[in-house]
């Protein structure tokens, strides 16, 4: 080829004329060869067209059209989906109909005849790359399966699926935004190319509705895979708690995935079929998806609207968290005008998430205050209402960040005092929010006051509860097992850091003088028999002999014990506390008497040993009532 070794236009030539020697030879053309030759025949006649004036062109302008007239009607009467040829079988149609147009420009109003079939076949040919269009999406769609899917980060490095398995928010933040291909990627240029022939033909309206019909049916399926059901306001504030439960986890499982993945992949994939320079790619993407995220959107909403019922709250506040998590992603994704309503909205629903839970809050606060027993909780155990409070404040612990931060939005000292509450309360409420630990963090400080005046509450409703026990000591030990939950829970959870030191020393003293209270109230009389003073119970008590302090004593020991047997202390190590010191009382004072009076008593009065004693006492608190025979002897 060493004759084509020259510059310019010399070049050109040469390469002509060695074309038309070849021709003139009367060899036999091979298919591509044909092909090439019929490509370079339509490029010649479109540089003719654009480089000669009208007068010189018209007759080739004819020429010219009646040609790429014939070669895209030939295209439209062959069932053949072109595509499916092969991308060269497409861009050749694309050339010819590009071509179309120029030829379109270039004739004028005095070809009316000419101009006309051109518009027809214009027309013609629009509607055959709809088709084809149509066609390449749905039959290159790829399935939403993380686990096959190929994906790349924005910064072109590779995520693995196990990182978008395990958290996408995660995989985000380290490795860029996460693409998944939903087309497969070897067609995107064909489909661009046809997306910018028909733009540039006028028709890019039924370019984009193809592509949003098609791009739709795909969420659609997305959606169906995550069992995501169009439902109205008035079918969720109809439904039951676990359902509705049931639904909210549905929620926060899809809006992650869909916003963090698949709406950022789907935005991804219509910017390359329609670039990025112009609106159409917005339009597309915001056409798709704009239904499907304001029916989720709609959920939320109606989640909002429901009864304030305690139960709820944790599941509005995981709605809100994620609402105000994703709310980035959402600005970046629907951006400029076109997206205005989806921000709009997305941010109406998050506030009003974030005012129901507020409201939640305080309705919870309220319950406690409100909550009424008519009859003792048996055995002086812990209360449910005690046990449902600190378990409840354990798990907003969790949400420390967001629900401090919602609670900070509408602080209102008024709010601490759950009207209609007695002075005592107010006044407890008070003296908890001066208990701030002043050694932790300055954080959450919206939230201690809250929890302060929920404890506070809480505890003055089991004070109430309390005097329904006509036994003194049964009070004591009631108060005892709450307040010691109480303090429990707060020094094993994260709530110690809310509380604070303070509270939890204040606190283990309260449990700690109940637990006084109780050794007072039940051994003092029952030991009163051995003291030598005579100040036993009853009248008359101090002329009392030694033989009748051991029968006063056995029998109120007696009543003790088959009382306190069928009490309750839950946490095993309160308990052996509770029963080590209860055994300190009575067996010293016991010992002390009996080693005095035991040479000058018949056995049968001296009913029990230490021994004895001792195996008894630990037998109270176990919640299973017991009674001693009268025929019980050492």
């Amino acid at each position: 080829m060493g004759e084509f070794e020259v510059d310019g236009e010399d070049k050109l030539i040469v390469a002509a004329e060695y074309l038309m020697n070849e021709l003139r030879s009367g060899k036999s053309l091979t298919r591509n060869s044909k092909k090439v030759l019929g490509s370079l025949l339509s490029e010649l006649s479109r540089v003719m067209i654009i480089s000669e004036g009208r007068d010189e062109t018209g007759e080739i302008i004819e020429q010219r059209l009646n040609l790429v007239c014939e070669k895209i009607m030939t295209r439209e009467v062959d069932e053949t989906m072109i595509w499916d040829l092969g991308s060269d079988a497409g861009n050749e149609f694309l050339d010819a109909v590009n071509e179309l147009r120029v030829l379109i420009d270039r004739l004028d109003g005095t070809e009316e005849v000419s101009l006309r079939k051109a518009h027809d076949v214009l027309q013609t040919a629009m509607a055959r790359l709809e088709v084809e269009f149509k066609h390449l999406l749905v039959e290159n769609r790829l399935p939403f399966e993380l686990e096959h899917a190929s994906f790349r980060s924005s910064e072109g490095s590779m995520a693995s699926s196990e990182d978008l398995i395990l958290g996408s928010s995660n995989s985000r933040r380290n490795s860029g935004d996460i693409v998944v291909d939903l087309i497969r990627p070897d067609v995107i240029s064909d489909l661009k190319n046809i997306a910018d022939t028909m733009v540039a033909s006028g028709y890019d309206r039924e370019c984009i509705q193809v592509c949003t019909m098609v791009r739709k049916e795909a969420l659609d399926e997305f959606l169906y895979d995550y069992e995501v059901e169009k439902l109205s306001i008035e079918d969720v504030l109809k439904m039951d708690w676990a359902t509705l439960n049931t639904n909210i986890k549905k929620w926060v499982r899809v809006m992650r995935n869909l916003v963090q993945m698949y709406l950022l992949s789907e935005k991804s994939l219509d910017s390359q079929i329609f670039g990025e320079v112009n609106e159409f790619g917005l339009t597309c993407f915001v056409d798709t998806v704009k239904a499907p995220v304001m029916q989720l959107l709609n959920f939320g909403e109606a989640v909002s609207l429901g009864p304030r019922q305690p139960e709820k709250l944790l599941r509005i506040l995981e709605m809100y968290e994620l609402a105000s998590e994703l709310l980035p992603e959402i600005d970046a994704l629907f951006t400029d005008h076109l997206g205005s309503s989806v921000r709009t909205e997305y941010r109406e629903v998050m506030r009003r998430l974030g005012d129901c839970a507020r409201a939640t809050f305080v309705e919870f606060k309220s319950a406690i205050a409100s909550d009424v027993s008519s009859h003792p909780f048996p055995g002086g155990a812990v209360h449910p209402l005690t046990n449902y409070v600190m378990n409840y404040l354990m798990a907003l612990t969790d949400f420390s960040q967001t629900l401090d931060s919602l609670l900070m939005e509408h602080e209102d000292v008024e709010d601490l005092t759950i009207p209609p509450s007695p002075p005592d309360v107010i006044n407890q409420v008070e003296e908890e929010s001066n208990y701030e630990n002043s050694s932790s963090p300055e954080k959450f400080l919206a939230m201690k006051r809250h929890f302060y005046s929920i404890t506070s509450v809480l505890e003055a409703n089991i004070q109430v509860k309390s005097k329904l026990y006509r036994d003194v000591s049964l009070r004591h030990i009631f108060l005892l097992n709450n307040i010691h939950y109480m303090t429990r829970k707060v020094l094993n959870s994260e709530l110690r850091h809310i509380f604070g030191d303070k509270w939890n020393r204040k606190h283990t003293w309260k449990f700690q003088q109940q637990a006084t209270e109780y050794e007072r109230a039940t051994w003092l009389p029952v030991l009163s028999f051995l003291k030598e003073d005579g100040s036993g119970s009853g009248s008359g008590s101090r002329n009392l002999r030694p033989r009748e302090r051991f029968q006063g004593f056995n029998s109120a020991f007696e009543e003790v014990y088959k009382a306190q047997t069928g009490w309750l202390i839950s946490d095993e190590r309160l308990r052996e506390e509770v029963r080590t010191k209860a055994s300190m009382w009575v067996i010293q004072a016991y010992w002390t008497f009996y080693s005095r009076h035991e040479n000058s008593v018949s056995e049968r009065y001296i009913k029990y040993s230490t021994d004895d004693l001792e195996k008894l006492l630990l037998d109270l608190f176990a919640g299973s009532p017991k009674s001693l025979s009268n025929s019980y002897r050492r």
